[in-house]
């Protein structure tokens, strides 16, 4: 009964499946979290939203840091204002990784959908082919077929041979 278990989940597609690699699931779970993420921060960065308030942070902090009593002040303008300056750093150094993993993403997503398109292109093409193919055995069946106009002259040139043979006969031997 285990095995008839296991060869039932095999046939499960591959998102439903549990048993063999059931700890792994979670793994790649919290990946696509992860990338979905990434995706995420890296999509806000690219904003002019992101770079507006980016901009009115950093005024923010030289403002308040340049005016403020110097009790008050966190970051002193005389050392180049250092503290801004690590923030600044460790934000670029974050933010180019993350763009980096949702721009492998993309590129993941562009390969399938690229493939998918070759796939779906070769498939029009077959299709196309066969359709002229059946055309063109239509056309030539059309040319073999009898038309209208020919059983007519047929029939015509019967009655005229039967007509032509009646006549034969009426006139005698």
């Amino acid at each position: 009964m285990a095995r008839a278990d296991r060869d039932a989940r095999l046939d499960d597609p591959k998102g439903l499946r549990t048993g063999l690699r059931g700890g792994f699931a979670g793994v790649f779970e919290r990946r696509d979290r992860f990338g979905r993420f990434t995706e995420a921060i890296a999509r806000a960065m690219g904003t002019p939203w992101f770079l507006f308030v980016l901009t009115v942070f950093v005024l923010a902090w030289m403002v308040y840091n340049s005016l403020a009593p110097d009790g008050w002040r966190f970051d002193s303008q005389a050392l180049g204002f250092t503290t801004l300056t690590l923030i600044l750093s460790l934000h670029a150094s974050y933010a180019a990784p993350l763009i980096l993993l949702a721009q492998n993403r993309q590129d993941d997503r562009d390969r399938v959908q690229i493939e998918q398109d070759r796939q779906r292109a070769e498939r029009n093409l077959a299709d196309t082919e066969y359709l002229a193919r059946e055309v063109v055995a239509l056309r030539l069946a059309m040319r073999d077929m009898a038309t209208k106009d020919f059983i007519r002259a047929e029939l015509r040139a019967l009655l005229d041979e039967l007509d032509g043979e009646k006549e034969r006969e009426a006139a005698g031997p």
